[in-house]
Parts: structure tokens; C-alpha cells; sequence
């Protein structure tokens, strides 16, 4: 096994939806992360308690099947600070990773690669100075901005933080009550705090208070900017994107037809991730 891998234990898991769930994992005394980075997660589908309760039933094909490491990238929900690491999962029913992972129970093994990936950290910005940051997220892409969320930098160094969050369904908004708990959490304990304004999307039921277009046509119309009463401006503004690749590309053009610009170097107003 190699240097970077260690072996963590599932501490506890929160099923939001049938192919939605949170689950929390021992940290690694040494293991250090910045906040919108992600690892990789592996699991062994034979060591799971789920498949040794089933042991006595599975032929000797699906054994050697499930016995292997499977790695796949996650983002860090948890603070940098944290003492435990938590994560943000959809079920893939013919996913190898997820299909299992769904499997997990308290007291179960994972493997984590303690090698951080990414830069779709709040360092990457250079210019424009920070002011507006906006964080866009559709499902499972809120995990890396809840980290930051997490972190009392973010909270400093911004006046205005604009989270929208997108799902298809109620019951697919994860979170909303931590999002609802962080500005008292968070942005309390230090001085002169960002506001946080979160606007929450549901795309495929009328739900009261949130919009319901896709997030590349509430920002060409004007909608997500009036719903914030903050405007987007190629001088003041940091625009992150993580989620559906489709979503992430769209929006992406959205924001560069109006007149935003990608980072590189440390200039410019967008930044995405696509890991997978």
C-alpha cells in the first residue's frame, strides 16, 4: 500500500434522499487540506460489514469481484479545522464506487489517499481584489463551499457571500439547515463578517422562496443577480462553479457573455472544477 493511503473509519451517516447521503470518517492526525480541495476515497466492497453479514451467500465470482480497491474523488465538506472529515454522495446504480459506498455503516473501513487535489481553493484569486464572492452549485457540488463556509478566512476577507444551490427537488436541498446556521456559526466570530445571502433553486417543483429555472438562465436574465441585490462586476466579483458538468460549461458561457472572465494566473473572475 503506499505512503499517501490510510486506512479511516466511518463514523456516522446521514441518508438525505434514496441516492443522496453524508457520511463522516476519522482524520489522520497528519492530514492537512485547504478548503474546495478534494481526495480520493477508496473502498474494498468485501470488507464492508454489509457483504461479511452476507458472506455465506455470494459465489466465489462475485467475491473476487468486490474484493478490490476502488478509488474515487470526493470534495471535503468539513472544515480545514475539523477534527473529522465528512462527504457528500449521490448513488450511481451502476457506478462501481457509489453502488457500494451506499453499503456503508458506522465501524466501516475506507482508504483515503492524503495527497489533496485542486484549485478550487479562495487562494487561486489574485484579481480582482476580494469583495462578492459567489459560490454556484448543483447536487453534490456544494461540498467544497461548504468547506469554505467553514473556514473564518472566507468569512474575513468578503463582504458579500451569494450561495446558490440548485437540486431538482426539496428533498434533494441538502443541507439547508447548516447553510441557514452559518452566518451565526461562522461569520460571528470574527469582526466586520461577510453577509451571506443563500438562494436556494429547485428545478423540477414549485417550492416557496426558491427559484426554479436552471442556474445559466436566472444569470443571463438578470434573475439570481436581483434575487442577491448585488450585481456582477468584472472588478469586484469571484465567481465559483462546482456540479454537473453541463451545468458548470453552461453557466460557465453565461458568465463570460456577461462580461465575466476566467481565472488563470490568479486574475479573473471565474473558477471551476470538473473531477469527474
Amino acid at each position: 500500500m503506499s505512503d499517501n493511503i490510510q486506512t479511516v473509519t466511518v463514523l456516522s451517516k446521514t441518508t438525505w434522499t434514496p441516492n443522496l447521503f453524508s457520511f463522516t470518517v476519522s482524520r489522520p492526525d497528519s492530514f492537512k487540506f485547504t478548503a474546495g480541495q478534494f481526495v480520493r476515497l477508496g473502498v474494498n466492497p468485501s470488507q464492508l460489514n454489509y457483504y461479511k453479514q452476507q458472506e455465506n451467500t455470494l459465489d466465489e465470482k462475485t467475491d473476487a469481484a468486490l474484493d478490490e480497491d476502488i478509488f474515487r474523488a470526493y470534495s471535503i465538506v468539513s472544515s480545514p479545522f475539523d477534527e473529522v472529515l465528512e462527504f457528500f454522495s449521490i448513488v450511481i446504480p451502476d457506478g462501481a464506487f457509489t453502488s457500494q459506498l451506499q453499503h456503508l455503516e458506522v465501524g466501516d473501513e475506507l482508504l483515503l489517499n492524503t495527497m489533496p487535489f485542486g484549485f478550487l481553493t479562495l487562494a487561486r484569486y489574485q484579481k480582482p481584489l476580494p469583495k462578492d464572492l459567489w459560490l454556484l452549485a448543483t447536487g453534490t457540488g456544494l461540498a467544497p463551499f461548504l468547506s469554505m463556509l467553514q473556514d473564518l478566512q472566507t468569512w474575513e476577507d468578503y463582504e458579500h457571500i451569494i450561495l446558490a444551490y440548485s437540486a431538482r427537488s426539496i428533498e434533494e436541498l441538502a443541507y439547508v439547515e447548516k447553510i441557514e446556521s452559518l452566518q451565526e456559526d461562522f461569520g460571528s466570530l470574527v469582526e466586520n463578517p461577510a453577509k451571506l445571502i443563500f438562494i436556494p433553486i429547485v428545478t423540477r417543483e414549485p417550492v416557496e422562496g426558491a427559484l426554479t429555472e436552471r442556474l445559466p438562465k436566472l444569470l443571463l436574465d438578470g434573475t439570481l443577480q436581483a434575487r442577491a441585490g448585488i450585481a456582477l462586476d468584472i472588478d469586484s466579483t469571484h465567481v465559483m462553479l462546482c456540479g454537473n458538468p453541463d451545468m458548470v460549461e453552461d453557466t460557465k458561457e453565461a458568465l463570460k457573455t456577461l462580461g465575466l472572465v476566467m481565472n488563470r494566473r490568479g486574475e479573473g473572475n471565474i473558477a471551476v472544477e470538473n473531477y469527474w
